[in-house]
């Protein structure tokens, strides 16, 4: 079963390692809620791989969110470690706390006794990384980091899209 471990990021701990896939990602709307986008940098060993999308109207952290899903449902080498780089703790604490899988098993219950919100994109995060070993590191955003910053670009850039397609899984 998969398992997680985070560490602080110093751009060294974020580098490319041979042998692995290292992924970055980004996400953000303009309005929270607000029309909003994610971008990917995917990296393994001197192929590198972008993703971006973007939707109608949606939150900043289900974008977050989704750009981890999009780069895992994405991912072609499935047989060796992943790293996955984002600037949202959400994300990196939803996962390596634990929070998501005690949410799912109380469906969709948080301890406080509200709802957990995006159980949706929750739910197949988790499903994706099951199978896969995994280390998520948060990255600082906007701090010059090459590949956040591109993240950051793309995000934005889907955000601005035309007809973007309308997220089905926000419930505003």
């Amino acid at each position: 079963s998969a398992f997680s471990k985070v560490k602080e990021s110093s751009h060294e701990s974020t580098r490319p390692k041979s042998g692995e896939v290292t992924i970055y990602t980004d996400g953000g709307s303009s309005g929270n809620p607000g029309p909003g986008g994610y971008g990917i940098v995917q990296i393994f060993g001197t192929e590198k791989k972008e993703l971006s999308g973007g939707f109608r109207l949606t939150t900043n952290n289900r974008m977050e969110l989704m750009g981890v899903i999009v780069a895992l449902r994405n991912l072609e080498h499935t047989n060796i470690p992943v790293t996955i780089c984002t600037d949202s703790s959400y994300v990196v604490n939803g996962i390596t706390k634990g929070w998501a899988k005690s949410w799912r098993k109380n469906n969709w219950i948080k301890s406080d006794k509200k709802p957990a919100v995006n159980p949706d994109l929750w739910s197949e995060l988790l499903d994706l990384i099951e199978p896969l070993e995994v280390t998520f590191i948060w990255v600082k955003g906007h701090a010059g980091h090459t590949f956040n910053e591109r993240c950051d670009e793309l995000a934005v850039s889907a955000a601005k899209g035309k007809n973007l397609p309308i997220d089905e899984g926000y419930k505003g």
